[in-house]
């Protein structure tokens, strides 16, 4: 990750670009291997997360400060992320339990912000001509973060309010 910032800073696009892709790959990769002979643990499921999240946050920061994607698609993807982070903190805090299963629309949104960053990268080191592409893929990033972002806040809501009414329900029986 660091290098792939550096790589940014450095205006070294094409080689942040190949960086990026064998980065994805090798998450892929890992991702089917742990799936495929059943090497899948607790840990990895919230590490692959935090770390995809992670990879995508130092991109849109990086690309975002050098001018290369919009500084409000950048602040709207930090944000989503920091409140699906401190949601999941939050939730675990008051209910004990947290199981990591990320939503349909996260994957597809982590998923249009990867092709996204790479695309950028890719365009800007080869230096092709978008032709607005950035643009139609800003918008599709910019909706399914805003998406995934008030799923993970209604799915939290809901399982907020019934673990209180459990909570609720477990006093009633207790006191009587």
């Amino acid at each position: 990750m660091p290098l792939i910032v550096w790589l940014i800073v450095d205006n070294s696009l094409l080689a942040a670009f190949w960086v990026t892709m064998a980065a994805g790959l090798s998450d892929a990769l890992d991702g089917i291997i742990a799936k495929r002979f059943n090497l899948v643990t607790e840990l990895g499921t919230f590490l692959d997360p935090i770390a995809d999240k992670a990879l995508l946050v130092c991109l849109f920061v990086t690309l975002g400060h050098q001018g290369y994607i919009a500084i409000w698609l950048t602040i709207l993807v930090v944000f989503r992320d920091l409140l699906i982070v401190g949601g999941a903190l939050l939730f675990h805090t008051f209910t004990h339990s947290l199981t990591m299963s990320p939503l349909k629309i996260s994957k597809v949104n982590t998923a249009v912000q990867l092709v996204l960053v790479v695309g950028i990268l890719g365009i800007e080191g080869y230096g092709f001509e978008a032709d607005g592409g950035v643009e139609w893929l800003t918008f599709i990033v910019a909706l399914t973060t805003i998406w995934s972002g008030a799923a993970y806040v209604y799915l939290w809501s809901k399982k907020a309010a019934e673990f209180e009414g459990e909570d609720i329900k477990n006093e009633r029986g207790s006191a009587e």
